[in-house]
């Protein structure tokens, strides 16, 4: 049996809801002379056959073929125009969806040259607010189908779309500051730029973005190793950083350990952080002389790397750079103090 809707409304607030296809699957038996009820937050997107025909603003509309045209194509004057016809209406969500969360998953790189060894990474955290501005294209480019499109369905999209462009952003400031704090400050420039640079991919989608604020732009807490496995460190310099770790820790005799992870994630560069290490290095010399007196003539890259407080693999990438000297038995690696001591000294 039919089933004839004189009545068309969906009374719901639709707060996290963007769309509501009504009926929510299958198609409507609906007539000339039925009536549309729209409320303010809301507007009715008109479908037949997978195509759009009107769009009911907030009221009470009565389908006639005079509001839709298209209409009368599908109706045969032989039913005096009373003939049921299968349609559906689009409920879209006019309100504006405020406050909605962002945040970097992982630590967006920019490259500064002449801070540090020319990299920061970059973590933060803020907000944003978007509405759907053109109700029909909405429906056709996103929604399709669908009985009920909320907004976990689009928003993982919309945020990946302005991490996308907030990275963007931070490329294009590459050389134009001097130090971490001027980068720091355009917080509110930045998030400027993201709104300008993203909001065609919102509208393409009939969407409009409101706001996009930057809460916390601050340098992630990042060690070394995390650097070299992004690809930002070559292994020379990455055996050099932690062997002035080393040579700092040796000087300073503190069993904490934290070395360049510390440095690296007050945003004070590694750069810096590495002249302190050789620096304190140079100033210890003598302590770092005694610590190392306790080490074998001859060592495995095993040996090497528990002195050094590094890994066994490292030990050995560097063997192979030639950065340490030591001598290959076979497939076996062989070091003398010697050599690790000069290596130590740079």
């Amino acid at each position: 049996m039919a089933r004839i809707f004189d009545v068309i409304e969906y009374p719901n607030e639709m707060r996290e809801e963007l769309v509501h296809r009504f009926p929510e699957s299958g198609s409507g038996d609906f007539r000339i002379g039925s009536q549309v009820i729209v409320r303010e937050s809301q507007r009715a997107v008109f479908f037949r056959d997978g195509q759009a025909l009107d769009v009911f603003t907030a009221g009470r509309h009565t389908i006639a073929t005079a509001n839709i045209p298209k209409v009368v194509d599908f109706i045969g004057k032989a039913f005096n125009d009373r003939t049921p016809f299968t349609a559906e209406v689009y409920y879209v969500s006019m309100r504006e969806f405020l406050d909605r969360k962002w945040g970097t998953p992982q630590p967006i790189p920019m490259q500064t040259p002449g801070i540090g060894l020319g990299w920061l990474l970059l973590q933060g955290f803020g907000t944003y607010a978007y509405e759907v501005k053109d109700p029909q294209q909405f429906v056709t480019q996103v929604v399709g189908q669908q009985g009920s499109y909320r907004t976990d369905d689009i928003e993982n999209d919309l945020k990946s779309r302005l991490l996308r462009s907030l990275s963007d952003m931070l490329g294009e400031m590459k050389g134009k500051y001097n130090t971490v704090q001027d980068i720091l400050a355009m917080q509110e420039e930045l998030g400027a730029g993201v709104r300008a640079k993203v909001q065609d991919d919102f509208e393409a989608r009939g969407l409009q973005l409101k706001s996009f604020v930057i809460a916390n732009l601050s340098p992630s807490k990042t060690s070394a190793e995390d650097l070299r496995s992004m690809g930002l460190l070559d292994m020379a310099t990455y055996t050099q950083l932690q062997a002035a770790d080393a040579m700092r820790d040796a000087a300073q005799n503190e069993g904490g350990g934290a070395g360049l992870t510390a440095g690296i994630g007050a945003g004070l560069g590694i750069g810096q952080v590495m002249g302190q290490a050789l620096q304190g290095g140079v100033m210890g010399g003598q302590q770092a002389a005694a610590a190392a007196a306790g080490l074998p003539d001859v060592m495995t890259p095993s040996e090497a790397a528990l002195a050094l407080k590094v890994s066994e693999e490292d030990i050995i990438a560097a063997l192979e750079a030639g950065d340490l000297k030591g001598k290959k038995l076979g497939k076996a690696w062989r070091i003398s103090k010697d050599a690790l001591e000069a290596f130590l000294k740079g």
